[in-house]
């Protein structure tokens, strides 16, 4: 079959969430090879040969240095037909879903996203994935003889495993048509966690009462390594930046652990945040909606809880 790997690279480091789609690639077939692009970090390479690939691609190419939707396709579709892989596997992500869409098209692959279980071969090629923003999900026939499958993020546990992969240079052809448009510069919010990339999520709604109250939400969330959200109602009084608003309209996240500090669970919220692995709710009502979501509850005042449980998490630390 031959299943090849696209691995997103930031800052020099592998992310979860490409480690996931290596340990899902390990799944589809033993010992996958793996594509990365740009200057990596000693030992990250280590990482996706534990993660399950026994082979890593590495262009370093710094006209690739940077990511570029275009330009990355077309070295993946390279690399597919070099390697003579028929799957592609990559994280469902900002930079993954374009680069599968344009891949798709190159190869002329089926193409399944938000993908949460391994492929059922038994009677053609079949995976299960998550739709409705997580409320549902679909079975999904892929027939052409390529395909792509973006993986979920937190839907595969990260192998350990693995051992040394080979690492072979590789550089694709490019062509000026991949380059048309360019990047001239690039700012990211520093000194925080953004919430796409986040593992952990602290977010505070109106229970808070008004944004003089957040530091107690930004200790939770330094103490965790977390990033900081809000409900709709709390960026639309300016509590806090629009940027935090997690929802249906808002910012879709789905960490290994969302907590919800005095949000009352309204469905629009709920939709940007059922993706989330495991989810902890703090209100003191009782009959809060978002108590049927979560998996973990405390019916407490957050004034209360929230300060201890800081506390708490510090000391063991």
């Amino acid at each position: 079959m031959g299943a090849l790997v696209f691995v997103e690279i930031e800052e020099g480091f592998v992310k979860k969430s490409s480690l996931e789609a290596v340990s899902y690639a390990a799944g589809v077939e033993n010992g996958p090879t793996a594509i990365v692009f740009g200057v990596i970090n000693d030992g990250e390479i280590e990482k996706i040969g534990a993660a399950g690939a026994a082979k890593v691609l590495h262009v370093t190419d710094d006209k690739l240095s940077t990511p570029n939707i275009m330009a990355y396709a077309s070295a993946i579709a390279e690399a597919m037909d070099k390697e003579g892989s028929s799957v592609l596997v990559l994280a469902k992500s900002s930079l993954g879903d374009p680069v599968s869409a344009r891949v798709a098209i190159k190869t002329g692959a089926s193409l399944a996203t938000n993908v949460v279980e391994l492929p059922d071969t038994s009677n053609g090629f079949k995976v299960k994935c998550s739709i409705y923003t997580g409320k549902a999900f679909a079975v999904t026939e892929l027939k052409n003889d390529k395909k792509i499958l973006g993986v979920k993020k937190n839907a595969v546990a990260v192998k350990e495993d693995g051992g040394a992969p080979e690492v072979e240079v590789f550089a694709p052809a490019t062509n000026d048509a991949d380059f048309q448009v360019k990047v001239t510069n690039s700012e990211k919010a520093t000194g925080e966690v953004l919430l796409p990339e986040a593992e952990i999520v602290v977010s505070g709604g109106r229970g808070l009462k008004g944004p003089e109250n957040w530091g107690m939400i930004e200790d939770l969330a330094k103490t965790l390594g977390a990033a900081t959200g809000c409900s709709k109602p709390v960026s639309d009084m300016d509590w806090r930046p629009h940027h935090e608003h997690v929802g249906q309209t808002g910012v879709k996240v789905s960490p290994s652990l969302y907590i919800a500090v005095g949000i009352s669970g309204a469905i629009q919220h709920l939709a940007g945040v059922n993706s989330s692995k495991y989810i902890l709710v703090i209100n003191k009502d009782e009959d809060a909606p978002f108590f049927k979501a979560a998996d973990y509850g405390v019916v407490g005042d957050a004034f209360d809880v929230v300060p201890k449980l800081t506390e708490a998490i510090k000391k063991a630390q």
